[in-house]
């Protein structure tokens, strides 16, 4: 009986094409993502206690991560720290919120009118560069001292990078696939929805990361600057340490911001990666 030898070889090529990787154990995964991160914390508290031992600063300017932790976990356990954090946050979910409504119809808008994109391009690049702090003069000037000067330039410093996102994900769009949904009968409204958006899915996320980075930093600085009475924040919490020269205070609420913004980033690389493994760009 003769043996089919292309057919043989078709066979292993579709063998090699279906190997995937056997994905590894969900403990052995978080291990592989936490100890890059644990070496890297054990070395910044190694630098730092260095650092205090080295008598450069005394303690009540640099505290050593021994004092600044206690002082995390006394904080964790008062109401004072919660109402402080939740009116952080409620201030970045409201901002950033905005911001994403602004820049996804300022971006596409922006990235499928021409005209739009002559008179505006440039300026939405020169916002998305101008330090949020240059806003708040102004943004007090408007509002006075009041939670909505810290919402506008929350929107300000974020919005652009959104909007950018979109645009730069418009651009690259590949043509065949408007032309497809041009022979489908989509036009304007929905060709975004069904084809434009879901084509620009990964610049648009990298622009609301970004974005998301954006708004973070101009909160920090809005509170630190516009502070309202009897509203406790984050910021607030920076300030009092700062005048009271309160280390281990000032040090651990700068702790509880860098955790944040970790903890919201890991949220965002989530996404990223489910898109790309709903893409095929990712194995596991």
């Amino acid at each position: 009986m003769a043996v089919d030898t292309h057919a043989e070889h078709l066979a292993g090529l579709d063998a090699l094409e279906l190997v995937t990787d056997r994905r590894a154990g969900l403990g052995a995964r978080i291990w592989a993502r936490a100890w890059p991160m644990l070496t890297a914390v054990a070395l910044v508290l190694v630098a730092w206690q260095l650092v205090v031992w080295s008598g450069r600063w005394p303690e009540y300017v640099l505290a050593g991560p021994v004092a600044t932790f206690q002082d995390i976990a006394a904080k964790l356990g008062t109401a004072e720290f919660y109402q402080a954090l939740g009116t952080t946050m409620r201030r970045a979910i409201t901002g950033f919120a905005l911001a994403m409504a602004v820049g996804l119809v300022v971006g596409a808008a922006v990235s499928r009118i021409k005209v739009l994109r002559a008179a505006f391009g440039a300026l939405i690049t020169g916002l998305q560069t101008m330090p949020s702090i240059a806003w708040f003069p102004f943004a007090i000037l408007l509002f006075g001292l009041t939670e909505s000067a810290i919402t506008f330039v929350v929107i300000l410093g974020a919005a652009p990078s959104i909007a950018n996102g979109l645009i730069t994900g418009v651009d690259y769009t590949p043509p065949l696939l408007l032309r497809a949904g041009h022979v489908l009968g989509f036009r304007r409204l929905q060709l975004y929805r069904h084809v434009i958006l879901p084509a620009s899915l990964p610049s648009f996320l990298a622009g609301l990361k970004q974005g998301w980075a954006f708004a973070w930093r101009s909160l920090m600085a809005g509170e630190l600057m516009v502070i309202i009475a009897y509203q406790a924040s984050l910021g607030e919490q920076l300030a009092i340490s700062r005048e009271l020269s309160d280390s281990p205070g000032l040090i651990g609420t700068m702790i509880v911001i860098l955790a944040i913004g970790i903890a919201i980033d890991l949220l965002f690389e989530m996404a990223d990666n489910a898109l790309r493994r709903r893409w095929g760009l990712k194995s596991t």
